[in-house]
């Protein structure tokens, strides 16, 4: 926990944009409670904005949800987004007594409630997974006019759509593959958008990618390997894939592939590739934390992210 928040101090210090912290129930993950962390980050940082990557909405109370982050932006004045997503892992579903089968049904309810919550204080709401609301208040209210609540997808066309046409950010989880086959999802996305009305302005995208930034490619590559390696043998092993090898795990860290390993100036190289590839990015947030990574390697890639990687991205697009 210490080193954690040690971890997103220097993401403050090094000028750095966002810092995320996403939500498991499982005893390879300590983050069942992220927004007791990020408000614990709040406490030691100055201008950095904090997120939950992601906040699992369909096994959550939207009410909840929103007053913790409410409670959030107020503390950090004014720096909290919220990413909802229905989550890659299903272990919160019967550990808060909720039926697996209604997946989908559960996001899209709940969706709607934390949105009608945003728009105003007193609510009045009613659906088939949770007790109607009869203009009860919603307190507090967070600190920005309006608490920005991003939609954190996969691979389903349907949840592009659903972003696009409530006009809210998209954050794409892409953890394999090539990032360029994401282009038709994207345009999904923004064309739902349009239909609906939505100025393009609002239709931001995000892409949260495994990534990792070392003093040499190689170094980087070698220093994140075994966590990764570690992490995806044990989620293989639960559903029944073969167990990660290097040679895989070169070609997502080659020119093509999905993850952003490698020194400042190859992963600047790559952001800037998949930026164009997709038709402009809003934001990237790199998964750089790994269980067999030591806590002084990870402060250093924080700092070359920062210092080395992070400069060369914003010149390359203000130029």
């Amino acid at each position: 926990m210490q080193h954690l928040l040690e971890e997103v101090e220097c993401a403050d210090q090094v000028g750095l944009d966002t810092y995320g912290i996403g939500e498991h129930h499982r005893h390879d993950f300590m983050d069942s409670a992220p927004v007791v962390l990020l408000a614990a980050a709040a406490a030691r940082t100055t201008t950095i904005r904090l997120n939950s990557a992601v906040t699992v909405l369909s096994a959550s109370d939207p009410v909840r949800v929103f007053q913790e982050f409410a409670t959030l932006d107020l503390i950090s004045r004014g720096r909290a987004d919220l990413i909802v997503g229905r989550g890659s892992f299903t272990e919160s579903f019967p550990l808060f007594g909720l039926d697996l089968a209604d997946y989908n049904a559960l996001f899209a309810e709940k969706l709607d409630l934390l949105l009608r919550i945003r728009e105003q204080a007193e609510v009045t709401w009613s659906g088939q997974h949770r007790p109607p609301l009869t203009g009860q208040g919603v307190y507090p209210r967070p600190l920005q006019d309006s608490l920005p609540i991003w939609v954190g997808v996969g691979g389903t066309p349907e949840s592009f759509v659903r972003a696009g046409t409530l006009g809210l950010p998209l954050m794409v989880a892409i953890i394999g593959g090539q990032p360029a086959r994401f282009l038709p999802l994207i345009e999904l996305y923004r064309e739902a958008g349009r239909r609906a009305g939505h100025p393009s302005d609002n239709l931001q995208v995000g892409l949260h990618c495994i990534g990792f930034v070392g003093e040499t490619t190689q170094q980087a590559a070698d220093d994140f390997y075994p966590g990764w390696a570690r992490l995806f043998d044990t989620i293989g092993r639960e559903r029944g894939f073969a167990p990660p090898t290097r040679a895989q795990y070169d070609a997502m860290c080659g020119p093509d592939g999905a993850f952003l390993i490698g020194d400042p100036r190859t992963v600047a190289t790559k952001i800037l590739r998949i930026d164009d590839d997709l038709g402009g990015i809003a934001r990237i947030s790199l998964q750089m934390t790994n269980v067999r990574l030591a806590h002084e390697n990870l402060l250093r890639g924080i700092e070359l992210l920062g210092t080395g990687v992070a400069p060369l991205v914003r010149e390359a697009i203000a130029g």
